[in-house]
């Protein structure tokens, strides 16, 4: 169950999901049958998760392991890429395993819950591997905010986007394991004190799913 901080009020005591996936990925890019790779052949080997309120406080963090069922055996390039090893999701649930033990950790979520991604990958990659696979996250039933577009409205910035970069341009190191997803998900959650939230509300991508 999550908890808010103490003493915050208002748009600081709301909290919001950001969720950073990891997934199966190759040298070249290029899937083991050949295709390029994309949404329809990655399958999701990490749901990352932190809860922090919009003025930057971290809440919580955790990291959700997903093993693989159409590709199970991960390449070189990606377990380097990551830090994940193939004995770590191997050990891992499926999907849907996941995604009900997710749904358990975030608990009834508020009214004016939100989740988040850096871009839209992330969202339409959990949106494709939830429908083929039978997953039912909860945060599909709720408004996804894309920080890389509220970011480059706030500061003005159009072509070095990359989260890499926006660390960068507020003077901030990144701190944990890079592509790892609870890493990445901890380290934008450092960046919202930086957004302007007044812009949130026509930003806001509508839910899939009826909430």
């Amino acid at each position: 169950m999550l908890c808010l901080g103490v003493g915050e009020t208002g748009l600081e005591q709301s909290m919001l999901l950001i969720v950073d996936l990891e997934a199966t990925c190759w040298e070249m890019q290029r899937a083991p049958n050949g295709d390029s790779q994309s949404i329809h052949n990655m399958e999701i080997i990490e749901v990352g998760c932190a809860v922090a309120t919009r003025k930057g406080n971290l809440l919580n963090a955790r990291s959700f392991l997903v093993r693989p069922t159409r590709n199970p055996v991960l390449s070189d390039f990606c377990m380097e890429l990551t830090g994940i090893t193939q004995s770590m999701v191997d050990a891992a649930p499926t999907l849907p395993e996941t995604i009900e033990a997710m749904n358990a950790w975030l608990g009834d979520l508020p009214d004016d819950f939100i989740w988040c991604s850096w871009g839209n990958y992330d969202r339409l990659h959990l949106e494709a591997q939830s429908l083929l696979d039978g997953a039912q996250p909860a945060i599909l039933a709720r408004p996804h905010l894309n920080l890389k577009r509220i970011w480059r409205r706030t500061t003005g910035q159009k072509r070095k986007n990359g989260f890499a970069n926006a660390l960068a341009f507020h003077g901030l190191d990144f701190e944990g394991h890079h592509h790892r997803g609870v890493d990445d998900a901890r380290n934008m959650a450092r960046v919202l004190p930086y957004m302007d939230w007044s812009l949130e509300p026509e930003l806001l991508t509508p839910p899939e799913v009826p909430v």
